[in-house]
């Protein structure tokens, strides 16, 4: 009786159409990895004043990790040399920001009689132009927008109240990432070494190499992000200088910020030289503006990417613009800014996994760019050996 059950469920089984059962099997699989990913989404988003922190210092600290490592190798006591680090970068930085808000003080007042200027020509354009609009029609129009202004007086005090709460959050995420940089920068070797002790001993090594291409991976990805905005940051501003512009070291200091979003930074920072350009300016010195953001974006695109980001991080353009497109839905600016750089490390990290034979850690200088590139077999044309691959991934082979 047992028997005929059996044969009659077997037989069951065996009538579901086996692209049904494959697919339903995968389906189940894929419900269990993406509740795990939207599980570990939502914990980082509730920890996201802590998590941002973090990520910001991990990137300065792989930006300024090799002029640490460079003093000391002088001699210099790491202490002294992370001090020295920290203090020099604080400096350009205080330095550049005073350089660009004096300018931008200096230059406002012929900004805002330009803007003026436009206004009235704009005004003329409505009364003299296809529209024929009267003078008081203008007026009416005024009168509404101040009307609605004052209508949502409440709407905009709570914005401003809400501005100065996000102001004071800034101020202390920045406080957080810069106390969590100065312990990156002066024990960031031990930190790694203490977390990787939660991996269990047999892959502990493989780990521990993997997690250092990462890093290697991401100090590639940062110094090659900083050459692409340099450029992009000169190329714009000396073009709209040229045009004269106002505003253009601000607008410049704009792009170069703009441009560690990779693609779609520089772009949006353009666009507002061209607004710019077209409110004070015009609409010719507009276009001309328009022009020298293209040209400088088609030069980002076709040399700077391939040539720098290309060879440090090995990601496809497509890969990097939906990585980015994904990190602006799920965390906004933050995410769009972190989010190739999370792919760069992924990438090099699973490479060291799947492809690295055994290698003794500290034999990897996270620091150096060769260290980014996990070795792949299949770079020369020929596939990988299948029992190559699994007795250099199974610790109980050796034996």
């Amino acid at each position: 009786m047992s028997t005929t059950r059996f044969t009659e469920g077997n037989d069951a089984t065996h009538r579901v159409p086996k692209v049904l059962r494959v697919s339903a099997a995968v389906g189940w699989r894929l419900l269990v990895v993406l509740a795990a990913v939207a599980a570990v989404s939502w914990i980082l988003g509730y920890l996201a004043v802590v998590v941002i922190p973090v990520a910001i210092a991990l990137l300065l600290a792989a930006l300024l990790a090799p002029a640490v490592a460079k003093l000391v190798s002088l001699r210099v006591p790491r202490g002294l040399a992370t001090a020295l680090v920290l203090i020099g970068g604080l400096v350009v930085v205080g330095g550049v920001l005073t350089f660009v808000i004096t300018e931008f003080s200096s230059g406002l007042p012929a900004l805002s009689a330009q803007v003026s200027n436009s206004i009235s020509q704009i005004s003329h354009w409505l009364q003299t132009g296809p529209l024929h609009l009267s003078q008081q029609q203008l007026k009416d129009a005024l009168n509404k927008l101040v009307q609605s202004l004052g209508a949502n007086q409440g709407s905009l005090t709570a914005g401003a109240l809400t501005t100065a709460v996000t102001v004071g959050e800034m101020l202390t995420a920045v406080l957080l990432t810069l106390f969590i940089l100065i312990f990156f920068l002066y024990d960031g070797n031990r930190i790694w070494s203490f977390a990787v002790r939660i991996v269990p001993t047999d892959v502990r090594d493989r780990v521990d190499v993997a997690g250092r291409r990462g890093f290697a991976s991401l100090v590639s990805y940062v110094r090659a992000t900083a050459a692409v905005a340099v450029v992009d940051a000169v190329g714009i501003g000396v073009g709209i200088a040229i045009v004269r512009v106002p505003l253009a070291v601000p607008l410049a200091a704009l792009v170069f910020l703009a441009a560690f979003i990779p693609i779609v930074g520089a772009v949006v920072a353009g666009t507002v030289a061209v607004l710019v350009a077209l409110v004070a300016n015009g609409f010719v010195p507009a276009l001309i503006v328009l022009g020298i953001v293209i040209g400088v974006m088609q030069l980002e695109s076709h040399v700077l990417q391939p040539l720098l980001l290309g060879r440090a991080v090995r990601l496809h353009p497509l890969a990097v613009v939906l990585s980015i497109a994904i990190g602006v839905v799920v965390g906004g600016i933050a995410g769009g800014l972190l989010a190739v750089p999370l792919l760069a490390v992924l990438n090099s990290g699973i490479r060291s996994l799947l492809h690295d034979p055994p290698i003794v850690p500290d034999d990897v200088d996270a620091l150096a760019r060769r260290s980014a590139r996990p070795a792949d077999p299949t770079e020369n044309g020929a596939a990988p050996s299948v029992v190559q691959v699994t007795t250099k991934g199974d610790p109980d082979s050796k034996g």
